[in-house]
C-alpha cells in the first residue's frame, strides 16, 4: 500500500476476514495493484480469530496493512464495524468497503473515484458509490446496488444491472463500496444491532434517509462469488429450522430491527413472513421425502 502522504487523497480500505487466507491475500494483492496518482491507500483488516494463519500471512506479505484481532464472534458486521471504526478515527477522505473474497480489476479504484468526481461535479456532496461485481467463473452479476421493485415487497431487493453511467440505487451490498467522509460524518459506523447480515443494506438506507445519495459505478469493478445456498431437505428438520434462525441466515433480533426500521407500519408481517415461508417449504420438502410421487409406468 502507498504510505500516507501530505496533500494526497487518503483512502482507507476496510475488510473483515475469517479462515479464508488465500482469498484474503488475493484480495489484498488486487488492492495493492490499484495505482491512482495523488492517492494514498491504507488497508485495515479485522481478522476474526482465524485458525488458518490469515493474520500472520497478512503481516508477512502486506506489512503496511493494519491487522486488528477479533474474538471469533464478530462475523461480517462486527468485523467490518471494528475495522471501519479504526479507520474513522484517522479521518480519511474516503473509505473503501471490501469483502475479503473480492478481487478488484485493474483500475477499479480509479473508476470509483472518477465516478465520485463526476457526481460531485453535478452537485452531489455526501455519497456512496458501490462497485458491481461478477462471478469469477460465469461472469454473472453477483453484488452491487439494490432497489425495491414492488411497493408491497418492502424488504425484497434486486440487483441493478450497471450501465455506462452512474446509476442511483436505494442501497448496497458491502462487497465493494466507496464511502465519502461526508457520509460518515452524518451517520457514523455500521449499526451494532446487526451481526452477519443486513448491516450494509441498513447503512445505505440510513445514508439516503440522512440526505446522502447512493450510486453504482459504470460496469463492474471485479469478481466476487456468491455464497453457496444449502439445499433444503438434506438435513434433519430441526437442524434446518434452527439454521433458518441462525446468525448466518436470518437471526430474529437483527431482522426485527431491520424490518421495524424499513418496512413501515406492517413491519411485524414482513418480519414473520420469511420464517413462515421457510416452515412451509421445509414441511413440503419433508412430505415429498416421506411420500414420494409414484413413478408413471
Amino acid at each position: 500500500m502507498e504510505p500516507d502522504r501530505g496533500g494526497a487523497t487518503r483512502i482507507a480500505a476496510v475488510m473483515a476476514a475469517h479462515n479464508r487466507r488465500d482469498l484474503t491475500l488475493a484480495c489484498l494483492l488486487s488492492l495493492e495493484a490499484q495505482r491512482v496518482p495523488g492517492v494514498a491507500l491504507d488497508a485495515y483488516v479485522l481478522d476474526d480469530a482465524s485458525t488458518d494463519g490469515t493474520a500472520e500471512a497478512i503481516a508477512r506479505e502486506f506489512p503496511a496493512a493494519t491487522v486488528l484481532r477479533g474474538d471469533g464472534q464478530l462475523y461480517w458486521n462486527g468485523g467490518m464495524r471494528t475495522a471501519f471504526g479504526a479507520a474513522i478515527e484517522r479521518d480519511y477522505d474516503h473509505y473503501l468497503w471490501m469483502n475479503d473474497d473480492t478481487e478488484l480489476d485493474e483500475g477499479a479504484l480509479a473508476l470509483l473515484l472518477d465516478t465520485e468526481r463526476r457526481l460531485r461535479a453535478q452537485g452531489e456532496r455526501a455519497m456512496i458509490v458501490a462497485g458491481s461485481t461478477r462471478h469469477p467463473s460465469t461472469g454473472e452479476l453477483t453484488y452491487g446496488g439494490l432497489v425495491r421493485t414492488s411497493r408491497w415487497r418492502r424488504l425484497h431487493w434486486e440487483l441493478v444491472e450497471p450501465g455506462e453511467r452512474p446509476l442511483p440505487v436505494e442501497t448496497i451490498n458491502g462487497n465493494t463500496a466507496l464511502i465519502s467522509r461526508a457520509v460518515v460524518e452524518r451517520i457514523g459506523n455500521i449499526d451494532p444491532a446487526f451481526v452477519q447480515q443486513m448491516g450494509d443494506h441498513d447503512y445505505g438506507l440510513r445514508a439516503r434517509a440522512a440526505g446522502c445519495s447512493v450510486w453504482i459505478a459504470p460496469g463492474t469493478v471485479g469478481t466476487c462469488a456468491t455464497n453457496p445456498v444449502p439445499p433444503v431437505g438434506e438435513e434433519p428438520f430441526l437442524q434446518e429450522w434452527r439454521r433458518l434462525w441462525s446468525v448466518k441466515e436470518l437471526r430474529p433480533g437483527p431482522w426485527a430491527v431491520f424490518s421495524h426500521r424499513w418496512a413501515g407500519r406492517l413491519w411485524p408481517v414482513y418480519w414473520a413472513s420469511p420464517y413462515l415461508r421457510g416452515a412451509v417449504r421445509l414441511l413440503r420438502q419433508r412430505a415429498r421425502v416421506r411420500h414420494p410421487t409414484p413413478r408413471t409406468p
